[in-house]
């Protein structure tokens, strides 16, 4: 299901953080991090009266910066390809400024519904140039006051107007995936070796592939939808425009695969990014698939030796099948798609309550855990809660006790046990007397 995206533009202190934490319903932190996991959110998933949509939150845009054409440009990019809808923020307060009338011509070439949202509604000097903004030329004004509330709602009505709510959301059952990694790994030749046709221009300056493309594959009777990427780039060199944004498309088809292929360029090698990558597809709860490209261009490595050194790279990934093919020779291609096919039934597995409570059984009496100041974690029941990625959710006597390395030992049983190949699994622990 692809969701609506929202886009909030205007130029710098008119509002914009305030309105979409607001929106979002939280403060948007940043999570504690893990190794190889890069936390950076450029936009985030927001519900509306069972309204689901994405949130897009844009920098300011401001004329008077020496470096101001690439990042208005990097704005317009985001509202007018990406967005289904724009929220132009204005500051009712300030008035009309010349940095207003710039995102307004970058706006008016859009062929997209524009909101002008005059903020700041609640201070006196803003209700006397309330209607200067109609000047501006778009057909829908709301004025509203982030901090006092006035007006949110009937901006929230009329941004989510035309969305589907989740009940009317048609669900595609096929099993989607995405062809993710860094500029010139081969990933639109990968896709054109899988389609065995020329859909996507291929071409080996870095960068060239400028959208996400969807293409329908079918393999043994099955159809899967095949999502192809902008390729995604180290946070460092991404000021300009267009990485920036082909890093948010990234973001938005892992969010919509089931499973990711992270292709790796054997040629270059490992490189640090690659890990950054395959940690977003993680943090997001996807199966995962490594792709080792362009195999035929290495005469010095083995196969074993090359999975060592990923292996010793992707620790927190031990699960991930990887596959060594070339996508423009073809050799070895025959070998991806079972192994899709696996993780494909492995992210929709199914342990039964009864098998699953044995094996935990077993485990804990084979290794218990520690004590910590005379108490000991209990496990008294375990039950899987979810699929797509599978996830576990243990009864104990008190979650506070629940080492991580207790817990990895429990998710390592589980592996040993259940084959859940290509997929993150989930483990939870609730207080069985209620308490979360």
């Amino acid at each position: 299901m692809k969701l609506p995206s929202v886009a909030l533009v205007g130029r710098p202190n008119v509002g914009k953080s305030t309105l979409f934490n607001k929106i979002v319903g939280k403060q948007v932190s940043i999570i504690e991090d893990s190794p190889g996991i890069t936390r950076d959110r450029i936009y985030q998933e927001a519900n509306y009266n069972n309204k689901r949509f994405y949130l897009i939150d844009t920098g300011g845009i401001d004329a008077s910066k020496m470096d101001f054409n690439a990042e208005i440009k990097m704005q317009a990019e985001i509202a007018i390809q990406e967005a289904d809808i724009v929220v132009f923020m204005v500051d009712g307060k300030e008035g009309i400024t010349s940095n207003d009338l710039l995102v307004r011509d970058i706006l008016r070439g859009a062929d997209k519904k524009v909101i002008v949202a005059i903020n700041k509604i609640d201070v006196k000097s803003a209700q006397e140039n309330l209607y200067d903004f109609y000047e501006l030329g778009f057909d829908t004004y709301i004025p509203i006051s982030s901090i006092h509330n006035t007006g949110f709602i009937e901006l929230m009505d009329t941004i989510t107007m035309n969305f589907k709510t989740q009940e009317e959301e048609y669900e595609d059952t096929r099993i989607k995936f995405s062809i993710i990694g860094r500029p010139n790994v081969g990933k639109s030749s990968l896709m054109n070796a899988l389609l065995n046709e020329e859909r996507v221009v291929v071409s080996n300056i870095a960068g060239t592939t400028r959208d996400s493309i969807d293409s329908v594959l079918k393999y043994h009777n099955e159809e899967f939808i095949m999502i192809d990427t902008a390729g995604m780039r180290k946070k460092g060199k991404v000021f300009e425009s267009v990485e920036k944004y082909s890093l948010f498309r990234s973001l938005k088809a892992i969010d919509r695969s089931d499973i990711c292929l992270v292709v790796i360029n054997a040629e270059e090698g490992i490189k640090e990014h690659d890990k950054h990558i395959a940690g977003y597809a993680i943090e997001r709860g996807k199966g995962l698939i490594f792709v080792v490209n362009k195999w035929d261009t290495v005469k010095e490595t083995s196969i074993q030796e090359f999975e060592t050194q990923m292996r010793a790279e992707f620790q927190f990934a031990p699960y991930a099948p990887i596959v060594y093919l070339s996508a423009l020779t073809k050799k070895r291609i025959h070998t991806l798609m079972p192994e899709i096919l696996k993780v494909k039934e492995n992210i929709k597995k199914e342990i039964k309550t009864s098998i699953l409570n044995d094996v935990i059984r077993e485990s804990y009496q084979l290794n218990l855990p520690p004590s910590y100041k005379g108490k000991r974690l209990k496990i008294y029941f375990v039950s899987q809660t979810g699929i797509n990625p599978p996830k576990f959710t243990f009864r104990v006597n008190n979650k506070g006790l629940v080492h991580f390395s207790y817990e990895r030992y429990l998710e390592n049983k589980i592996r040993e046990n259940f084959d859940f190949t290509g997929t993150p699994i989930i483990l939870q622990f609730k207080n069985r007397n209620g308490d979360e």
